[in-house]
């Protein structure tokens, strides 16, 4: 059985994000249900908003500022665990949205 990658997000409790922290947790394991072995949710302080797979630090609220959307967040997961998996609506570009 080969080693199946662990996302950690780490949520500030005196800012109360552990309800976002957790939708976001739901939201990668509906997705991501076969190709993640864990999502940990880690109680902090002091603001923080950290989203990490492995060691490797992919989201900080100070940093990337702010929360990431869900649409932004599944595409990081992907690109780190399965970069050539297709998201389905997910990767369409709405035409309201400018392109990058």
């Amino acid at each position: 059985m080969s080693h199946k990658p662990r996302v950690s997000i780490t949520y500030c409790t005196q800012c109360n994000w552990l309800l976002r922290s957790g939708w976001m947790a739901q939201e990668l394991l509906a997705t991501f249900s076969l190709e993640l072995g864990e999502v940990a949710l880690i109680p902090g302080t002091g603001g923080i908003f950290e989203i990490r797979i492995g060691e490797a630090l992919v989201w900080e609220r100070k940093r990337d500022g702010g929360f990431p959307d869900v649409k932004q967040l599944k595409q990081l997961v992907r690109d780190a665990i399965d970069p050539g998996r297709d998201l389905g609506h997910i990767d369409r570009h709405r035409p309201d949205e400018p392109l990058e």
